[in-house]
């Protein structure tokens, strides 16, 4: 191909019962990485995933390595080196499949890390205090206004994941988010939901957390990454690795500006953009957002089996 290709990674939401089934009977490869992943944290995920409950993979302990261990199995599957890749970007938890993919952190840290930032999020608000939710419809502009107006008023809900320029994620106390979806609700949102998450991520909140977290980050070698990763926090691309763990501690109550990353991807000379996980929540967004590029969702396998013309 003349044009680039780009290298997305999803993060907590995308996971479900059953999924990439496939590449558990046919891929000795992903099989490896699941494998590695129980060693290391000694929880298998394979057998949540094929024998489990919804509720089994829902607390933010599990979600989060899982979906690091399903994203970076199907990237090991794919056979591909980052050099070869123009991009990569992950929301939320999958900018650390991103750095694994390339090779600025090896799997088995990330995995630490993954686990202690979970555990850290889980700790930081008591269950039942926080919670998050998506809101369709609202301009930027009017939902800041709103969250402001409600956080001037004692409570704390502010902007979490702006996915697109009228899908956005609200996180905060669970008072407040009450409040946001009843305001939002009649100021003309077509969709104002609560999301199944205990834990209120990208808001002040975990604050807290992202300091325990900076401790472990501190204590885990990160190297200079083989291709561009765009972060979350400041939708840049950077190769120092100071930085690179800056942002990885503020992300945790800063928002995902994943408009801002497919504002920079329509920049690029981009021909494909391949999400490389579990569901199609990406796909989607980038569908929306870039012009005259080829989405592929690797949550299908018959799309994997595609993967020497991937690149």
């Amino acid at each position: 191909m003349s044009q680039g290709v780009a290298i997305v990674f999803p993060g907590q939401g995308s996971q479900s019962i059953g999924m990439l089934e496939l590449y558990f009977s046919k891929e000795k490869k992903f099989n490896y990485v699941f494998d590695q992943s129980k060693e290391v944290l000694g929880i298998d995920f394979k057998d949540l995933v094929l024998n489990g409950t919804p509720e089994d993979l829902s607390p933010t302990e599990i979600t989060q390595p899982l979906m690091l261990t399903a994203n970076n199995a199907i990237w090991e599957c794919l056979e591909i080196q980052p050099e070869e890749v123009v991009v990569m970007a992950g929301h939320s938890l999958g900018e650390f499949s991103a750095l694994v993919a390339a090779k600025s952190l090896t799997f088995e840290n990330a995995l630490t890390l993954v686990s202690s930032r979970a555990k850290f999020m889980q700790e930081a608000v008591p269950e039942g205090e926080g919670a998050i939710a998506a809101i369709i419809g609202l301009t930027y502009k009017d939902l800041n206004s709103i969250c402001k107006s409600i956080s001037n008023e004692g409570l704390l809900v502010e902007l979490a994941n702006i996915n697109s320029t009228n899908q956005i994620v609200v996180s905060g106390t669970k008072e407040a988010i009450d409040i946001a979806i009843q305001r939002t609700t009649a100021a003309g949102a077509k969709r104002a939901v609560l999301l199944p998450m205990s834990v209120p991520a990208h808001c002040t909140l975990m604050k807290p957390a992202s300091e325990k977290f900076k401790i472990v980050l501190n204590s885990i070698n990160l190297e200079e990454p083989k291709c561009n990763v765009i972060q979350n926090v400041d939708a840049s691309i950077t190769k120092n690795v100071l930085k690179i763990s800056e942002n990885l501690i503020s992300q945790i109550y800063s928002p995902v500006r994943w408009t801002d990353i497919m504002d920079s991807f329509n920049e690029l000379k981009l021909g494909r953009c391949i999400e490389c996980g579990p569901g199609k929540v990406l796909s989607g967004l980038m569908k929306r957002a870039l012009k005259d590029k080829q989405i592929i969702s690797l949550d299908s396998y018959e799309s994997f089996l595609d993967k020497e013309n991937l690149i």
